[in-house]
C-alpha cells in the first residue's frame, strides 16, 4: 500500500554557498529557522548544485587549455573548446556530438548531456570565468550528510542530491537522483502480483528519480533559490541501495 499523503516543503533560509561551507550545518540551521524537527523515513533533497560548490568544484575557464581533439568536438557542436575539454576530462566516451550539444557517457556512469558542466546560478568574481562540474562521489557526499542530520536529530533520515537531466525520448528536463543515501534508488517489482493476481515480469520502479523530480517541483530551475526540500510521508520497504543501482549496464541499452 503506498502513502495516504506525501507532503513537499522547501527548507528556507539557505545562503549562497562558498566552497568548504558545511551544508549539514546549514540545513539544520534551515530546518530550525522553518521550525522543523526531522522524523524517522523523512526524505532531504539537496541541489547538486550547492554540494558541488561547497565541495570546490569550480574551475576557472582561463586556466584550461583546451587540446587538439577538444577543439575538433567543439568546432562540431559549436562550443567553447575549454568547455569540452572539461567535457571530455569528466567522461569516459562520447556518445553523440552535434550542433549545441555533446552527449557522453559520464565518468559516474549516467548518460549525460555535457558532462553535466553548468554555468547557470553561478557567480563570477575577480576576472574568474567560472564553471561547476559535478561532485566527485554524490552517493558519498549524500552518505556524509545522512550521517550528519542522523546524528543531530537522533533519527534515521534519507538523502537525495538531484540534477536536472534531459530525456532521450521526451522533451524538457526532471530532476534526477545523482546521490542517494538512506533509501533504495530502485524498487524492484518483478514477480509481484498486480490488482488481477498476474505476475509482473518487468517492473522496476525508479524510485530515487521519482523523489528527486518531485522535489524539482518545489526548487525551480532559475532564481528561485530553494536548494533543499522536505520530503514527508514517503513509505519504502526495500534496502537502501546507492544511486548506482539505477544505471543500465551497456550490455542492455538498446541505444547506445
Amino acid at each position: 500500500m503506498g502513502p495516504a499523503a506525501v507532503t513537499l516543503s522547501a527548507i528556507g533560509g539557505i545562503p549562497i554557498i562558498e566552497p568548504g561551507d558545511d551544508i549539514a550545518a546549514l540545513l539544520i540551521a534551515g530546518l530550525n529557522h522553518n521550525g522543523i524537527t526531522l522524523q524517522d523515513n523523512d526524505v532531504l533533497v539537496v541541489a547538486q548544485k550547492i554540494i558541488s560548490k561547497a565541495e570546490g568544484r569550480f574551475v576557472d575557464l582561463r586556466a584550461v587549455e583546451p587540446s587538439p581533439q577538444a577543439r575538433d568536438y567543439a568546432d562540431r557542436a559549436g562550443k567553447d573548446p575549454r568547455v569540452v575539454e572539461l567535457i571530455l576530462a569528466e567522461s569516459t566516451e562520447v556518445l553523440r556530438c552535434v550542433p549545441g550539444v555533446i552527449i557522453v557517457a559520464h565518468r559516474l556512469g549516467h548518460v549525460a548531456a555535457n558532462a553535466g558542466i553548468d554555468q547557470s546560478n553561478v557567480q563570477k568574481a575577480d576576472g574568474k570565468e567560472p564553471v561547476l562540474l559535478l561532485p566527485v562521489d554524490p552517493d558519498d557526499s549524500a552518505s556524509r550528510l545522512k550521517q550528519a542530520l542522523d546524528r543531530h536529530f537522533g533519527v534515521r533520515v534519507a538523502v537525495i542530491i538531484n540534477d536536472s537531466v534531459g530525456r532521450a525520448w521526451r522533451l524538457g528536463t526532471v530532476g534526477m537522483a545523482l546521490g542517494v543515501a538512506g533509501l533504495p534508488a530502485l524498487v524492484d517489482k518483478v514477480n509481484q502480483p498486480d490488482l488481477f493476481g498476474r505476475k509482473l515480469e518487468s517492473t522496476q520502479i525508479g524510485f530515487a528519480d521519482e523523489l528527486a523530480a518531485a522535489a524539482s517541483l518545489v526548487m525551480g530551475q532559475a532564481a528561485e533559490g530553494q536548494p533543499a526540500v522536505l520530503l514527508r510521508g514517503v513509505i519504502w520497504d526495500q534496502t537502501s541501495s546507492s544511486s548506482r543501482a539505477l544505471l543500465r549496464p551497456v550490455n542492455a541499452d538498446l541505444f547506445r
